[in-house]
């Protein structure tokens, strides 16, 4: 049932009266909304959510793609330690390790009811339950997992009333719930569930796209998307608004990547890394519209809720816990200072470093970065073009116009340098004035990739693919 961590008086009250858990995650959102500076999105609800709660401005993922992020999001570990190198879903065949613990696994285990709303994206649908969910819903749209998720809240309302006004029992435990809500907008293409593209506050095209009439015509659908996810976020917390459970709901929102734009998605570059991440939790004090700065991965997610809420997490995690940093007592995340590049540990920041990896998406195309305050390192282990364009992506009417310089051959290594070339656009890896740089940042990636156990230092990566044909050369049952 529920353990605790012995560290302060908030987590004491922790296992006194647990708090319920709302998890909300979506698709290739990147940092599009309001509350991020983006002016022509129409995003009020999560806008409102963050002006009541913490956003974390600088916000990364472990990877660029859908299944690994989602991985490391809900396990604390990196996509080639939790087994998901890849897209978990037919063809392609990866799936979260069975050793590894999902959230809802290790929440299940400290007494926690936990259902999942929607898509989870790390192992085939209809083995979503041994993930630890008890209930799935696979609903979808936005519009439709709002309703399925109104519903359950106003469930586990009657049943807390009805507990707490009843003697507490071995057989009648008082049980929080962890409800995870996952909505697929705003995935391409866009129109899915009827979303109408949104241009009721202009469009802005992004630097790293070309401004043109294409540019704006998909990024008007984008945003009509991200009207609609926004729409079921806020019927949701209105909901638990209405049913008095949000002082004692911890609320997470993120998404797993960038958009699903050309250089964007499926790439190491910031428009596909970084993230929104907003979290509120009046009872634990993060509230009030803080703004947090410092350098953060959702490989921290998973062990900075547990830690919240008193409940012991597994041993081997690898991201760290930003409870300490969360509290507003103690400051909130700077911006790390460090030394040379800004690499190790600094008193502060929570990170000095983020590191990112992509190994497959529907296809083999292994490489790692590391990401400081000012430089970013990425290192491609094959030969490639120069920017790898998913077949989502090639959907856009963007992408023809950019398709030539993309067809270019990759560059093994790629060094840039974020203050005065922030969209990466300029290689420097040759420079000579950044050599010991180099030799800084390729060290720590070592270290990082040793540290992890990531199988690329042992040699090319197989598919699970690549087993099945195995045993269909041989006449043998496939896995």
């Amino acid at each position: 049932m529920h353990q605790c961590w012995a560290l302060d008086d908030s987590v004491a009250r922790a296992c006194a009266a647990p708090d319920n858990v709302l998890f909300l995650t979506c698709h290739d959102l990147g940092q599009h909304l309001g509350c991020y500076g983006q002016t022509t999105v129409t995003s009020p609800a999560l806008d409102a959510f963050a002006a009541s709660g913490v956003r974390f401005a600088r916000s990364f993922c472990t990877a660029p793609q859908c299944s690994p992020s989602r991985a490391s999001l809900h396990t604390g570990l990196y996509p080639h330690s939790a087994g998901v190198l890849g897209l978990a879903h037919h063809p392609y065949g990866w799936r979260l390790d069975p050793k590894v613990p999902h959230t809802a696994q290790l929440l299940r285990a400290a007494g926690y009811s936990t259902t999942l709303v929607g898509m989870q994206h790390l192992i085939e649908g209809g083995s979503a339950h041994e993930l630890g969910y008890e209930r799935v819903l696979p609903v979808q749209p936005a519009y439709e997992e709002a309703d399925a998720a109104l519903a359950l809240l106003r469930d586990f309302s009657q049943t807390q009333t009805q507990t707490q006004s009843q003697t507490h029992t071995e057989s009648q435990p008082d049980r929080p719930f962890y409800l995870e809500v996952g909505f697929e907008e705003p995935h391409r293409p866009y129109d899915f569930g009827g979303a109408q593209p949104d241009t009721s506050r202009g469009v802005a095209v992004p630097p790293y796209l070309p401004d043109a009439p294409e540019s704006r015509e998909d990024l008007a659908a984008f945003q009509g998307a991200i009207r609609q996810m926004d729409a079921g976020v806020g019927r949701i917390l209105a909901g638990l608004d209405d049913l008095g459970l949000s002082q004692t709901t911890c609320v997470i929102f993120a998404t797993d990547h960038g958009a699903a734009m050309p250089r964007a998605k499926c790439t190491l570059y910031d428009p596909g890394i970084q993230v929104a991440l907003l979290w509120r939790w009046p009872s634990r004090g993060l509230s009030g519209g803080r703004v947090l700065d410092g350098l953060v991965s959702n490989v921290d997610v998973t062990p900075t809720l547990l830690e919240g809420l008193g409940v012991s997490g597994p041993e081997q995690f690898q991201g760290r816990s930003l409870w300490a940093a969360l509290r507003p007592s103690q400051g909130g995340v700077g911006v790390g200072v460090g030394v040379g590049v800004g690499v190790g540990e600094s008193s502060t920041s929570v990170r000095s470093e983020i590191y990112a990896e992509k190994t497959f998406h529907t296809y083999y195309e292994p490489m790692r970065a590391i990401r400081t305050e000012r430089y970013k390192l990425i290192l491609n282990f094959e030969v490639s073009t120069a920017v790898d364009v998913p077949s989502d992506v090639r959907q856009s009417p963007i992408y023809p116009l950019m398709r030539a310089s993309f067809d270019q051959v990759r560059a093994p290594i790629e060094l840039y340098d974020l203050q005065t070339d922030p969209w990466e656009h300029h290689n420097l890896a040759d420079e000579p004035d950044l050599r010991s740089t180099l030799r800084e940042l390729r060290q720590h990636l070592l270290d990082w990739m040793q540290r992890t156990g990531d199988p690329l230092l042992s040699g090319p990566v197989a598919s699970p693919y690549y087993s099945d044909a195995l045993a269909r050369l041989r006449g043998q049952p496939l896995s």
